[in-house]
């Protein structure tokens, strides 16, 4: 088999940031990289978990929700993948920051009753804004 693109990029010359993925068929994938990948500090799975549900849900009630294709954490928990259509680079690290900033405002987790979730019980609202305020700082360096 073929390795999938993000598997051809060498993870230890990664730094945290955003980075442009491939675009398909319109769909722009961006990684979200908030750790550096093998230097052993990684996002706990309770906040990994949580700024899932935090940004995920302030990104697709924006005013550019239309443009939002998906959002999640990467297995490896050093970051997230945002594909969006219509927007370059710029576009996402003002969109970022302003959906960031929302998210840091929430004081509870949303979609995260049993019925709404598959693991409600596994969140951590204080370490999820924790992760988004030292992304913010990243994007602030970019």
């Amino acid at each position: 088999m073929h390795n999938i693109p993000s598997f051809e990029k060498n993870h230890d010359l990664l730094q945290t940031g955003l980075h442009e993925g491939t675009t398909m068929h319109g769909v722009t994938t961006w990684d979200l990289r908030c750790k550096k990948p093998n230097a052993g500090d990684y996002i706990s799975p309770k906040a990994l978990h949580t700024v899932e549900h935090l940004l995920a849900t302030t990104l697709r009630n924006s005013e550019r929700a239309d443009d939002i294709i998906y959002f999640g954490p990467m297995g490896c928990r050093t970051g997230f993948y945002l594909l969006t259509v219509n927007m370059n680079r710029g576009e996402v690290i003002v969109f970022l920051k302003k959906c960031c900033a929302q998210a840091l405002t929430l004081d509870y987790v949303p979609g995260s009753k049993r019925e709404e979730c598959g693991n409600y019980l596994e969140h951590d609202l204080e370490g999820a804004k924790s992760e988004i305020k030292n992304y913010m700082e990243i994007l602030e360096r970019l």
